[in-house]
């Protein structure tokens, strides 16, 4: 009983592997499993994103404010002519860019499902030029266009549920409610640090297609080597990299100057 028991649970974790839709990721073509729609993530981020503008102070550098749409749009421009010129202008519905500059001191900026960005006022003074901003945007555009957010939640969902069977199944065959709480314990720290790895894994994967994205809409890519450098500079958190949700500063810049050869290859002045 307790190895049929064992076997049911077997295959319906496999069955949930096998759910959902496989989407492949521009430009580095990987393949990723998603549990959730395109239509579904964009009603989330809009809701979202409408109520975070609801509090937020908008720029009045009425200047900074315009490079800032003038970048986006430019690299939201080439990421829908690169989709429709191979063969996926039916994601470009999936899109609603929107490019907006806050008043906030943090050196950040952030994008949601759908191409809906917020950068902070505190990101200008290390980007210093129109180029480095496009490397920022066209990272925060990738991670939209390589689906990141619903792949992250996708995962997610595969783990909560298969907790939960892991649970049941635990019970009924006789293993102690102890035991049980030690063994999801240790799970779910698993899936912590396995998430976070694959947290960077993203990062990763969106500083490579931002790069190219950048170089398509006509801005130098090898701008990004400096500007990353000026960020570490400015950058006053030195967590270990196994234990963050980003590459470390000298991981990144050097995967930056191997794909270098890829991005010019798309950079026309």
């Amino acid at each position: 009983m307790k190895q049929l028991k064992l076997f049911i649970v077997t295959l319906l974790v496999a069955a949930l592997s096998g759910c959902g839709t496989t989407n492949t990721v521009p430009i580095t073509g990987r393949k990723q499993n998603l549990l959730v729609s395109d239509g579904e993530m964009l009603s989330l981020s809009t809701q979202q994103y409408q109520e975070f503008m609801k509090t937020a102070k908008l720029s009045t550098n009425a200047n900074n404010t315009a490079m800032v749409k003038r970048v986006g749009e430019r690299l939201a421009s080439a990421v829908v002519t690169y989709l429709k010129a191979n063969g996926m202008a039916n994601e470009v519905a999936n899109y609603k860019w929107t490019f907006n500059l806050v008043q906030d001191k943090q050196v950040n900026a952030w994008c949601m499902p759908g191409g809906l960005i917020v950068v902070y006022e505190g990101l200008l003074p290390v980007t210093q030029n129109e180029a480095s901003l496009a490397i920022v945007l066209g990272h925060e555009i990738a991670h939209a266009v390589a689906k990141h957010s619903a792949e992250q939640l996708s995962t997610k969902m595969k783990q909560q549920y298969g907790a939960q069977i892991g649970a049941a199944v635990l019970g009924s065959v006789g293993v102690s409610s102890t035991a049980t709480s030690i063994i999801q314990l240790a799970a779910s720290q698993g899936f912590y640090l396995s998430n976070l790895k694959y947290s960077r894994s993203n990062e990763s994967e969106a500083d490579h297609m931002g790069l190219i994205f950048a170089a398509m809409a006509g801005y130098d890519p090898q701008v990004a080597v400096s500007f990353w450098q000026r960020m570490a500079a400015s950058s006053t958190s030195k967590t270990a990299e196994f234990l963050s949700d980003h590459p470390s500063d000298a991981s990144r810049i050097k995967n930056i100057q191997a794909w270098m050869p890829e991005a010019l290859k798309y950079y026309k002045k």
